[in-house]
């Protein structure tokens, strides 16, 4: 949308919704310089454990509590699914896949490939999210390919937290501040709820940055997942989130953009680090129905 910031790769429930290719080459500016390789960069500056899909960014990412053995996850949007948009309600659930990931270095070249084997979880309800489960280990990445994954944070980030959208589809790095956490965002048919919106200047992201992780520059860990902003003004339609307050007022700030939060992960953990919606406490939305 802008929500869907992520780029047309076919026309199948992608439609108006995305920002195609041509359009979206014709709007980036040239990209950053890349980080040399001995030169230690601060947490968000370089393409550490950063990741590209056929049609939107995405990031190489463990738990705090992950070890070397546990396969691989890759975060990214539920609205990068390769199979379209997920409608409100629907999630996915331990459902097959082979999509081909390109894994970046930190100087942002492709260091290789791996193949997902499922997705673990994914929705486009409360969060936009979408977590792949690969075939290989971290352990096996790091020797292949020495790439090292990016930690997914515990917690929600504060106001004024200084954060980069790190694209690997477009290898170029946004860097602003948390504005605020919104207690709702809606778009189209879709709600997310605790939505972070990015102070501007700084992150005006576009198609293709959809799935980026927003990385906290003073941890290095991932505090959420960019996908959407506000192009031409409307309220709350495609490419047009509304803001709505705690009192249900509506409110469009035209050129914001936003991103959604992946800490409601931890809630759902098991002790053997798998996704379990019916856990006490969990955060994550529950299927209306699985596919």
């Amino acid at each position: 949308m802008n929500l869907i910031r992520s780029v047309v790769v076919s026309t199948i429930a992608c439609g108006a919704v995305l920002l195609a290719g041509s359009q979206a080459h014709a709007l980036e500016a040239a990209p950053r310089a890349a980080t040399p390789a001995a030169q230690a960069a601060a947490p968000g500056a370089d393409y550490t454990g950063i990741a590209a899909l056929s049609n939107c960014s995405a990031s190489l990412v463990r738990y705090a509590e992950s070890v070397s053995t546990d396969k691989a996850l890759v975060l990214t949007n539920g609205h990068c699914y390769e199979g379209g948009l997920l409608n409100p309600g629907v999630v996915l659930v331990n459902r097959a896949s082979t999509r081909s990931i390109t894994l970046l270095r930190p100087d942002s070249s492709a260091a290789g490939t791996v193949r997902a084997s499922r997705i673990l979880y994914g929705t486009m309800t409360k969060t936009d999210m979408l977590v792949y489960e690969v075939t290989e280990s971290y352990a096996t990445l790091k020797t292949r390919l020495n790439v090292s994954p990016l930690t997914l944070a515990k917690q929600a980030p504060a106001a004024g937290a200084g954060m980069a959208v790190v694209s690997g589809y477009w290898k170029r790095i946004y860097t602003c501040s948390v504005q605020a956490t919104l207690p709702e965002l809606r778009e189209a048919g879709w709600t997310w709820k605790s939505s972070i919106k990015y102070r501007q200047p700084g992150c005006e992201t576009i198609g293709g940055t959809s799935g980026s992780p927003i990385v906290s520059t003073s941890t290095g860990e991932v505090i959420g997942v960019n996908n959407t902003g506000n192009e031409d003004g409307a309220r709350c339609t495609m490419n047009n989130p509304c803001e709505v307050d705690a009192a249900g007022n509506i409110t469009v700030d035209q050129g914001a953009a936003y991103g959604q939060q992946t800490w409601w992960l931890y809630t759902c953990l098991t002790a053997s680090r798998t996704i379990d919606l019916n856990k006490t406490g969990c955060q994550l939305v529950k299927p209306a129905r699985v596919r």
